[in-house]
């Protein structure tokens, strides 16, 4: 597929990490990063202090792109503060997918002087400029929904049986409350019946087995009281 127009478009590049790289120390850890070549364009990664076989950085780069050139190197080496820096392996990164679609998230292989298999380089690229509606052509012609049929829309639905009809005539409903006053010839009176009457009246209490003393009392009668032996005479005379 041929794509034009890239020159001088940005290209981001994120070194994520590498996995099961070639270990090239013996007794420690290896301290490992990765260099990236595109042209005349260098960049490099920190270094992973420790980092042995599956160091990590997430580091970002923006490269210049240019035509006609769809590839990208990258290589991997070993820290040393004494001796020359040892050489992991490296691998070309290829920009057809980046450019088409506008995004890679892929791990690239690595590979040694002699061509062994020495890890992996994870790389995550972004091309802002890229169109991927015209990258791919159409699989299948769109879905084109069939027409529906006006008659349908506007039909009247057929009747159920048993469908309920309502009445075309309703009866009077009754008046809301009686005429007044009523008829006299529909009215009689019930006869009233007195209330029978006791042939004595009730006691109210039981009579007394002995008179009520005579009113006004009897006069004063000297003979009902007792006289001493010294009458008028007071006080009584000592024994």
């Amino acid at each position: 597929m041929s794509i034009s127009g890239i020159q001088g478009q940005p290209l981001e590049i994120t070194v994520v990490g590498c996995s099961k790289l070639k270990d090239t120390e013996w007794i420690s850890r290896q301290d490992p990063y990765v260099c990236l070549e595109y042209a005349s364009t260098k960049f490099r990664t920190r270094t992973h202090t420790d980092g042995g076989k599956n160091p990590t950085f997430q580091e970002k780069f923006v490269f210049s792109l240019i035509e006609g050139l769809r590839e990208i190197t990258v290589a991997v080496w070993n820290s040393n503060t004494i001796t020359y820096d040892d050489f992991i392996g490296n691998g070309k990164v290829q920009l057809q997918k980046v450019l088409s679609q506008g995004f890679d998230d892929s791990s690239w292989p690595l590979q040694t002087k002699t061509g062994r298999h020495a890890g992996e380089v994870r790389l995550i690229m972004h091309y802002a400029n890229a169109n991927p509606a015209t990258s791919y052509a159409p699989s299948a012609p769109p879905y084109v929904a069939p027409p529906i049929p006006q008659s349908s829309l506007y039909a009247a639905p057929p009747p159920s049986v048993g469908s309920y009809l309502p009445p075309t005539t309703y009866p009077a409903p009754p008046p809301p409350y009686s005429p007044y006053p009523p008829n006299p010839a529909a009215y009689v009176p019930a006869p009233y019946y007195p209330p029978a009457q006791a042939a004595y009246p009730a006691a109210y209490g039981a009579p007394s087995a002995y008179p009520p003393p005579p009113y006004p009392p009897p006069p004063y009668d000297p003979s009902h009281y007792h006289k001493g032996p010294f009458p008028g005479i007071y006080p009584p005379p000592p024994y």
